[in-house]
């Protein structure tokens, strides 16, 4: 026993010292010289500093389409066909002031308010309900498969045989326009919020349309404002057009009966000027209301970069 004992030993001391990394010398690097006649840290530019901001980027871009569009008009030289910007403008300007423009604006505006609101509604109660329990999940998916590809366009001859010529028309084919896109966006982004805030929610005790308020809808908030956006994009769509349809009642209409108006009258600078008001609305919401809602949201809560 002693025998095997000591030849034990020697393998069992040369097997950890296998073990044990060997130790490397240490390196000191030298240190970096100072850069000399170089500048470290140097002003932008204001060309550099002007560039970096969005709006003006953009200005520059829309500027840069309507000289385009002003060079190629006055060398095609058919104002019948295309009139030049200068006309457009003229247009614009007249119709605003002394023509039913600003009128055709207002009333248009008006429908799609109502209607985007009632198509939000709707959309937040079924995907509230979507989340809840699922049965109503199930009822959620296959409406929005059923009814989302549906172009809202193709449901003018029930909307005129149900409601009849006018506003609650325009309203009807609106409203089926914002709902189904709003309501898959929105539950989508409730499905992705992750468990780990499910769970804190559910430990504060939250449930029903508390946890919904306060903890889905903060969370999913980027597909939430991805779908308002698609919505408001479909609902100003779909209201032009129906209103090139039908959209006139007791001798009022809006800006899409203004344009078809204008058409039929062979005022080509008119027909533009409706476009471009057209153009400049959807600008206007895009770049500035929902741009100052992603400002305030989204990007000061860091779920989106800048």
């Amino acid at each position: 026993m002693a025998t095997s004992t000591g030849n034990l030993a020697p393998s069992g001391v040369a097997a950890s010292a296998r073990l044990v990394p060997p130790v490397r010398a240490e390196y000191v690097a030298a240190a970096l010289e100072p850069a000399a006649g170089r500048d470290v840290q140097r002003p932008l530019s204001i060309w550099s500093r002007l560039a970096n901001v969005d709006g003006l980027r953009r200005l520059v871009i829309l500027a840069a389409l309507l000289a385009v569009w002003e060079v190629y008009a006055r060398w095609l030289d058919n104002p019948l066909m295309f009139p030049t910007l200068t006309a457009t403008v003229e247009a614009l300007v007249d119709g605003l002031q002394h023509g039913a423009l600003l009128e055709r604006i207002l009333a248009s505006l008006k429908a799609l308010s109502i209607s985007y609101a009632i198509g939000i509604a709707l959309a937040g109660a079924l995907t509230a309900l979507a989340v809840s329990t699922r049965i109503f999940t199930d009822v959620l998916a296959t409406l929005t498969s059923m009814f989302n590809p549906l172009p809202a366009i193709a449901l003018l001859p029930l909307a005129l045989q149900w409601f009849g010529l006018g506003t609650p028309s325009l309203v009807f084919v609106i409203v089926h326009s914002v709902l189904w896109p709003v309501a898959l966006n929105t539950h989508s982004g409730f499905l992705a919020v992750s468990e780990t805030q499910r769970l804190a929610g559910q430990n504060y005790g939250l449930r029903g349309l508390r946890f919904v308020a306060l903890i889905l809808v903060p969370a999913a908030f980027p597909s939430i404002l991805t779908g308002l956006k698609i919505g408001w994009a479909f609902a100003w769509r779909t209201l032009i057009a129906a209103e090139l349809v039908f959209g006139v009642s007791s001798r009022s209409g809006g800006l899409g009966w203004f344009i078809f108006e204008m058409r039929n009258q062979l005022e080509t600078a008119s027909v533009f000027a409706g476009l471009l008001c057209v153009i400049l609305i959807g600008l206007f919401v895009e770049s500035v209301i929902f741009r100052s809602i992603e400002a305030r949201t989204v990007r000061r809560w860091g779920m989106q970069r800048s």
